[in-house]
């Protein structure tokens, strides 16, 4: 697919190459804008299929992004946000997908120099999906093995549940574990039933496991 992006960096030469890295990969750049007021804006007038925002803009440097972002998500649902940020700060992550992890990401900037893995991110995020990086979710379990249910995961189970929480689909899982789907299947259920997240939940399952690890 081809999707329409606004870009959030307040860094000239970074937001420059990540519209050039975009644009080469068969998607529209929008607008590129240097802080969070123009971003709401940018947003408003062109309604994107995602937005790519840097945490920290101008003018202190903290939280201007995500606030921007957490404003989008409210108010244009249908748009996707994918958060940068220099550094891992799982109080962001738990903000950004507070209610509904569907259609947002959140990466280490760094992640951006493996381009197949940013476009693979950036994608699945304007399509609904979710994105983190694997970092923050390797932080978010250790701190969530602390949880109740949580502790009674297998390092296998922990091992799948981090994979789901970047966002992967059991196919996509199974290739990463080389296991076969119906095993990832009976991980996932295992899961859900120590996480206690029974069937029938008017949730995403997948969304609320992922969730209990942000809320520990």
């Amino acid at each position: 697919m081809s999707a329409r992006v606004v870009i959030a960096e307040d860094a000239v030469l970074f937001r420059a190459g990540l519209a050039r890295l975009i644009e080469d990969h068969g998607h529209r750049v929008c607008a590129a804008v240097g802080d969070g007021d123009a971003l709401l804006a940018a947003v408003a007038e062109h309604q994107p299929d995602v937005v790519v925002a840097d945490i920290r803009m101008p003018p202190t440097h903290t939280d201007e992004g995500l606030r921007a972002a957490l404003e989008i998500r409210h108010q244009h649902p249908r748009t996707g946000v994918l958060v940068l940020s220099q550094y891992i700060e799982t109080k962001y992550t738990a903000r950004l997908l507070e209610g509904n992890a569907a259609g947002a990401g959140y990466l280490l900037k760094e992640r951006v120099a493996d381009v197949a893995e940013f476009v693979d991110a950036l994608e699945r995020v304007a399509a609904g999906g979710t994105a983190l990086d694997p970092e923050v979710v390797g932080q978010l379990l250790r701190v969530s093995r602390r949880a109740d249910g949580v502790a009674a995961l297998t390092a296998r189970e922990r091992h799948v549940l981090a994979l789901m929480a970047e966002g992967r689909s059991n196919a996509g899982i199974a290739g990463a574990l080389v296991v076969t789907g119906g095993t990832v299947e009976k991980h996932v259920a295992s899961i859900f039933d120590k996480l206690g997240l029974p069937p029938g939940e008017a949730h995403n399952r997948r969304v609320l496991a992922v969730l209990r690890y942000l809320s520990s």
